[in-house]
C-alpha cells in the first residue's frame, strides 16, 4: 500500500459520514451491503469507468457502527480526476444512498495515506440509563443500559487504562497483528438535559472490538457489578476475559481522524507500519 499515487494517477482524499444501521460494516463483501461497496459503485458510475477504484480507509468500522468524521483515499487516473473534480461531490450525492454522504473530495498532499498517516482516531459511545429507556428519536445511536450508572466510578476506572498497553484482553485477536495500542483518552460525561452518557475514546489506532469491549467493562463498573480497578486488572492479564461484554455497535460513532502537517505525512505512515513492542518486551 503506497503512500504516493502511481504515475498518471491522482490521490484524492474523501471526508465522509454514514449511518451504520443497515451496513455490514465498512469493508466490501460479496452479497452484503457495505459502505465501501456503495461508494466504489457510485464512483464507478459517475465517472463512467469500466474498472472499480479501490478505497483505503482510516478506520474499518464494524457492522452497525456509525461515522461522522471518516476519512478515505482513492487513486484516480489524472484525466478522470480532471474531468470530474468540479462536479464530483454533487454527482456522488445524487448517486449514493441517503445513509452515506461525502462532504469533501480534494487532491491529497504528498505522502498522504488515509490509514497509515493518521495520528489518532476519536470515537464516541453513547449510553442512556433512564428507567424508561432511550429517546425514540436517538435510539439508533444510543445504547440503553437498564441499571443506573455511576459516572465518577466509570471515570475512575478509565483513568487507569490510558497509555501504551497490550490490549489483548480487549481485542479480538487477528493472526499476525499486534494488540499494542496507545489509548490517549478515555473519559465519560453525562448530558444534563438528556441524561445520556458519552464516552470519548481516542487512540493512535484500535484493534478489532477494542472500543466496544472497553465500554462493556466500564458499564459493569458503572452499575456496581465490578470495582473501579477491575478493567485495569483485566488489561494487565493480557488475555480475553469472558466477563468482558462487547456492547452492541449502534452506540458507537467514529467522530474524527487527525493527521499531522503535510510535510510529516509520509514519516507518520512509515512509523505506523512498524510493529510495536512494549518496553522490555522481546522482539519476536
Amino acid at each position: 500500500m503506497s503512500d504516493e499515487a502511481e504515475p498518471g494517477f491522482v490521490r484524492v482524499r474523501l471526508d465522509l459520514s454514514y449511518d451504520g444501521k443497515d451496513f455490514s460494516g465498512w469493508a466490501k463483501q460479496t452479497s452484503r451491503r457495505t459502505v465501501q461497496g456503495e461508494i466504489e459503485d457510485a464512483l464507478r458510475t459517475v465517472t463512467r469507468s469500466s474498472v472499480t477504484y479501490d478505497l483505503t480507509v482510516a478506520g474499518r468500522t464494524d457492522a452497525g457502527v456509525h461515522a461522522r468524521g471518516q476519512v478515505a483515499h482513492v487513486d484516480l487516473p489524472a484525466e478522470v480526476w480532471a474531468e470530474h473534480e468540479e462536479k464530483l461531490l454533487r454527482r456522488m450525492a445524487g448517486r449514493l444512498p441517503l445513509d452515506v454522504r461525502i462532504w469533501r473530495a480534494a487532491e491529497a498532499p504528498a505522502g498522504f495515506n488515509a490509514r497509515f498517516s493518521a495520528l489518532w482516531r476519536r470515537y464516541a459511545y453513547r449510553v442512556g440509563d433512564r428507567p424508561g429507556g432511550v429517546d425514540p428519536l436517538t435510539r439508533g445511536h444510543v445504547l440503553w443500559h437498564d441499571r443506573p450508572l455511576d459516572l465518577d466510578a466509570m471515570n475512575e476506572a478509565a483513568a487507569l487504562m490510558t497509555g501504551e498497553h497490550d490490549f489483548a484482553a480487549y481485542c479480538k485477536k487477528r493472526e499476525g497483528a499486534t494488540t499494542i495500542r496507545t489509548l490517549q483518552r478515555l473519559h465519560w460525561v453525562r448530558d444534563a438535559e438528556s441524561g445520556v452518557l458519552t464516552a470519548t475514546v481516542q487512540a493512535d489506532a484500535f484493534c478489532h472490538n477494542m472500543v466496544r469491549a472497553l465500554i462493556g467493562a466500564a458499564l459493569f463498573v458503572g452499575d456496581g457489578r465490578r470495582p473501579a480497578g477491575w478493567p485495569a486488572e483485566v488489561l494487565a492479564a493480557k488475555v480475553r476475559d469472558p466477563a468482558v461484554h462487547v456492547v452492541r455497535p449502534h452506540g458507537l460513532t467514529l467522530e474524527e481522524v487527525a493527521y499531522p502537517a503535510d510535510g510529516l505525512l509520509a514519516a507518520r505512515a512509515q512509523e505506523a507500519r512498524n510493529v510495536r513492542t512494549l518496553p522490555g518486551a522481546g522482539c519476536c
